[in-house]
This record gives C-alpha cells, sequence and structure tokens, in this order.
C-alpha cells in the first residue's frame, strides 16, 4: 500500500482548517484529511479511504487520527498525527520517552502455544509474524536457515499472521501449521520449510492437497490431520495470533520482534546486527 510505505508530513492548512474552538480542530477536518491523502498519495475512487475521529493522544498536544484503506488487492490500518489548530498532519513513529518501548512490545505479546525452534530457554528471542504465501517471508526464511546455525543463543517462535486479502491460500497453510504442531511440535518446523521450499508450486486450488502432502512427508497421521483443517479450534487459534498481531500494529510481514525490538522485512544484515546486540548485552551480563 502506497500510503503505508511514505513517511510523510503534510500541511492541511487553510480557512476550511481554522478550529471550530480552542484546542480543536473543525467539524469537517475528517473530510479534509481525506481528500489531502488522496490527492497526495494519487489514491483513485479504486481506494476507500475512512478517517475515523481524531482523539487527544495524552498530554503531546496531538490528535491521534486513525485511517483506513481499501481497495481490492487488500487494506490497512494506519494511524497519522493532527496538530489541535487542525494545521499540520504527520505520519511517522511516536514514541513516549517515559516507556520502555520494548518491554511494552513483550508484554503484547501472546505466545503460549506457538511453536519454538531452538532452546526455549535461549536468552535471545525472535519472534516471527509471518505469512506463509509472501515472498517477502520464504527470503526470511531462507536468511534465518544460514543464520541459526551461528547463534545457539537464539530462539525463534512462529506467530501466524496470513493477510488473507491478497493472499488466497496463506489460511489454508496457517491451518496446516497449526494442525501439524499439535501433533508434533517438532513436526511444525518441517512443514514451514516444506511450504516455504515449496512456494513457487502451491495455488489456491492445490494448497489442501499439498499441505495433506507436506504432512504426510513430516510423518504425520494425515486421517487426523484431515480432521484437524476442518476443526474450529484451529481456526480459532489462527484468529487469536492475527487479532494478537492487530494488538502489535503489524501492517505488513514478515514482522519480527528481537526481545522485543521490531524489524520488518527479510533483512538478514539488520537482523544479524540485532541479534548480535543482544549477544553482547548477554555477555556483557555474564562477566
Amino acid at each position: 500500500m502506497v500510503l503505508i510505505a511514505v513517511l510523510c508530513s503534510g500541511t492541511v492548512s487553510g480557512p476550511a482548517y481554522a478550529q471550530s474552538q480552542a484546542g480543536a480542530p473543525s467539524p469537517d477536518t475528517q473530510k479534509k484529511i481525506e481528500a489531502f491523502l488522496r490527492s497526495y498519495f494519487a489514491l483513485g475512487t479504486d481506494f476507500k479511504i475512512t478517517v475515523g475521529a481524531p482523539k487527544e493522544l495524552g498530554s503531546s498536544g496531538l490528535l491521534e487520527v486513525p485511517i483506513e484503506v481499501k481497495s481490492e488487492n487488500g487494506g490497512d490500518n494506519i494511524k497519522m498525527y493532527l496538530t489541535k489548530d487542525g494545521r499540520y498532519l504527520l505520519r511517522g513513529e511516536l514514541n513516549d520517552l517515559t516507556t520502555d518501548p520494548l518491554a511494552d512490545n513483550i508484554a503484547k505479546m501472546k505466545l503460549e502455544g506457538a511453536p519454538v525452534l531452538g532452546d526455549p530457554n535461549a536468552p535471545i528471542t525472535v519472534v516471527e509474524y509471518s505469512d506463509f504465501e509472501c515472498p517477502v517471508c520464504r527470503n526470511l526464511h531462507d536468511a534465518l536457515r544460514g543464520l541459526l546455525p551461528k547463534y545457539p543463543q537464539v530462539k525463534v517462535i512462529f506467530k501466524d499472521y496470513p493477510l488473507e486479502q491478497i493472499h488466497p491460500w496463506a489460511r489454508t497453510a496457517a491451518l496446516a501449521g497449526r494442525c501439524a504442531y499439535h501433533q508434533d511440535p517438532k513436526a511444525f518446523w518441517k512443514v514451514y520449510d516444506f511450504i516455504y521450499d515449496g512456494q513457487d508450486v502451491i495455488s489456491a486450488s492445490n494448497a489442501y492437497d499439498k499441505m495433506l502432502d507436506f504432512a504426510g512427508r513430516a510423518g504425520l497421521n494425515q486421517d487426523a490431520f484431515r480432521s484437524c483443517m476442518a476443526s474450529s479450534q484451529a481456526a480459532s487459534e489462527v484468529d487469536a495470533s492475527i487479532a494478537n498481531g492487530s494488538q502489535l500494529d503489524i501492517r505488513s510481514t514478515p514482522t519480527l520482534f528481537i526481545n522485543g525490538r521490531r524489524l520488518v522485512g527479510a533483512d538478514p544484515h539488520g537482523l544479524q546486527q540485532y541479534i548480535d546486540y543482544e549477544a553482547n548485552i548477554q555477555k556483557s551480563k555474564t562477566k
């Protein structure tokens, strides 16, 4: 989504943006924000933009504006910020220097029942929110495969975040992963590899059969696997993982958290930098 990819600030000033009363934007500010975004990012009539009501953001002097953008290719939810006079609109990451954002991220994660690769007691935790159909997630899979053998102090925890609006078989794969995990937690990682390695030959029409094949190759009972794929439990677990990702404001896959530190995309150099940083912290603690 073009809107998400750009860090912007803009001026939406003029007579129409004057304050309707002290400290509050005028009633038509939402419409003006929509018009600004549509023009600035060239979002035509095939994009639906919904601008929520601005809400005061603590004592920051800013108003938080929820914005939803939808098209036939998918959708996204973002937050932008508006000065109280309704003049300046900002897009960016807002950080409260009085809090620990890493601890806040960790507190929001719900990791119980999630697949774990590596030593469960490893001091460095990489939490991967991912989509099995996402090509960039496959790149991450390949990067992790080369990187993890060098770091025995790292464990990876997988969380489903299928982008169903743009990836038609991603949910089927997510269900397969959950069902593999239920039969044998170690088999999950075999299926995980099979899916990413075979991503190019999986389609919406053959995904279910491919998942059955992967389950068989992983040594799983296929009858039990079929029953699980159709179960409400597997579906609710995938939905819960998606909801958890939304709580963390995940807007694209893959999104990683290395001991709470967010990293978006499949950048092996960035991932290694974050892991090395945490490894050095662990070394300093043992001295």
